[in-house]
């Protein structure tokens, strides 16, 4: 993204992709965090994309190929994320989920106050 510093609900046109930077070497300081809305010609680019880091076929690498073509925005989500592909960061998204819930949440927080020993 050139640098462009993304407030929540901005986009931006994306320049490239890279799959699992190191830190030092990263462009930036944006993370894809699984979310995206593409059009149809990815299925094609999927289908001639070689198998990539850990010998699997990379989606970042077809998008990568697909803003040669065309337009891909980055998004800057609005809200708290977490990293589910840990533990702790899936159990802090459930609960957090959980809590926030429109039909469950007041039950369920309250299951959660008294498991907790937090008294109201």
């Amino acid at each position: 993204c050139k640098g462009v510093e993304l407030a929540p609900a901005e986009s931006v046109p994306m320049v490239g992709l890279v799959e699992k930077p190191k830190a030092d070497v990263a462009p930036s300081n944006l993370a894809i965090v699984g979310r995206y809305v593409l059009s149809a010609d990815i299925w094609a680019l999927l289908a001639k994309t070689p198998p990539g880091a850990g010998d699997e076929i990379q989606l970042t690498d077809a998008i990568d190929m697909l803003i040669e073509k065309e337009t891909v925005e980055a998004y800057h989500m609005k809200g708290k994320s977490h990293d589910c592909g840990n533990k702790l960061g899936y159990m802090q998204a459930f609960v957090e989920y959980g809590i926030r819930h429109n039909s469950l949440g007041a039950e369920f927080k309250a299951w959660l106050e008294e498991e907790m020993g937090i008294k109201k």
